[in-house]
């Protein structure tokens, strides 16, 4: 008895050792967790690169190219954007919070047809819709959108040397996450008590769902965005370049998409008295969403992601609620851990949980 004790003494000593040294590393670790976590993610998107610098040169100087490439095609973008964004989203928070709406507008609202057609409809049901109402709408929505959108790029404009800390501080570990990130990944399958096959399933899943939201919904919002803008821009709308970046954003949950922006823009033309520009947003919106999820994505990203539409737009409002900007990526990656969990668990535990189950 004593001989089997002590191994077991020193076993569960040993566990409880190596328990709070990873409770310490999570703590030491979890002011860079988002920066370890898009480090992780520019990786993972700019690997095809780093693949084909390494054909002709050594992996250090293909890593350090790499990361130049990353840093003009991220950073001075994201310089550029933020600020044109920050002044067209004031812009726009001051049109909401002073309410006021262009003296045409607010004629056309007033007399126009299809409103008092809409409520006469209306009216059987004791409902009816007027031109303030739709004033105060448009400018809540532009108040607080314009607000939100101001604050997060006034964030990194006040705050530029942070800001590039923590940039050349991504591109360091994206860096070394080029040269041994595969190293990194067998030292963590080699620590897991679970059999390679399932870690390896574990593995794929969170490299097929980073593919299809950063790929597959990165390149669908930005085109979205993008001709978005151009088209608001064609037509004569306020801040073409804030509205493409905020269908960009909205471009990432299937359910509400672009339509959102679209729809209400499309009604705004209606009352204005611009029916043929009306129709055209409309039919320009169903082509461009129907385009881009039923063709765009499945063509590039592929049947190995399979999630409920309903679960993808969960985890994305879960995950920004949660944790801003990032949740974009935090909350599927979630999803995903607790659906592949799942699978596994079925296949390989369930039976032993509940031998006598079907």
């Amino acid at each position: 008895m004593e001989s089997n004790s002590a191994p077991n003494m020193i076993l569960w000593f040993f566990l409880g050792l190596f328990l709070i040294s990873c409770f310490l590393l999570i703590r030491l670790f979890s002011p860079f967790m988002s920066v370890l976590v898009l480090a992780a993610v520019v990786t993972g998107m700019f690997n095809w690169v780093f693949v084909i610098f390494s054909r002709k040169m050594k992996p250090p100087l293909a890593a350090f190219l790499t990361c130049v490439v990353i840093f003009f095609l991220l950073f001075v973008p994201i310089v550029f954007f933020v600020g044109i964004l920050s002044t067209e989203a004031y812009d726009l928070y001051l049109m909401g919070k002073n309410a006021v709406l262009s003296n045409q507008i607010q004629e056309y609202i007033k007399n126009n047809q299809i409103l008092e057609r809409i409520n006469a409809v209306l009216s059987d049901y004791g409902m009816a819709f007027t031109g303030e109402q739709l004033q105060s709408s448009i400018s809540d929505i532009g108040k607080v959108v314009g607000l939100f959108l101001y604050e997060q790029a006034s964030s990194v404009a006040t705050n530029v040397l942070q800001f590039l800390i923590y940039f050349f501080f991504m591109l360091l570990i994206a860096y070394y996450l080029l040269i041994d990130g595969n190293r990194l990944v067998s030292f963590i399958t080699d620590l897991s008590p679970l059999p390679e096959d399932q870690d390896q399933q574990l593995i794929q899943k969170f490299k097929d769902i980073a593919r299809a939201i950063l790929v597959g919904n990165g390149l669908g919002g930005l085109i979205q965005g993008t001709l978005g803008g151009v088209v608001f821009s064609l037509f004569g709308f306020t801040s073409p370049f804030l509205w493409g970046v905020i269908m960009a954003f909205l471009a990432f949950l299937p359910i509400i998409g672009i339509g959102v922006v679209f729809l209400p823009a499309a009604a705004l033309l209606f009352i204005k008295g611009r029916i043929g520009a009306g129709i055209f947003f409309v039919v320009f919106y169903v082509l461009l969403s129907g385009v881009i999820e039923y063709v765009f994505k499945p063509k590039l990203v592929g049947k190995r992601v399979k999630m409920h539409t309903l679960l993808v737009v969960l985890s994305i409002m879960g995950g920004l609620r949660l944790f801003g900007l990032l949740g974009i990526i935090y909350g599927p990656l979630i999803v995903t851990a607790f659906l592949t969990l799942t699978d596994i668990y079925r296949a390989s535990y369930q039976k032993l949980v509940d031998p006598l189950g079907d």
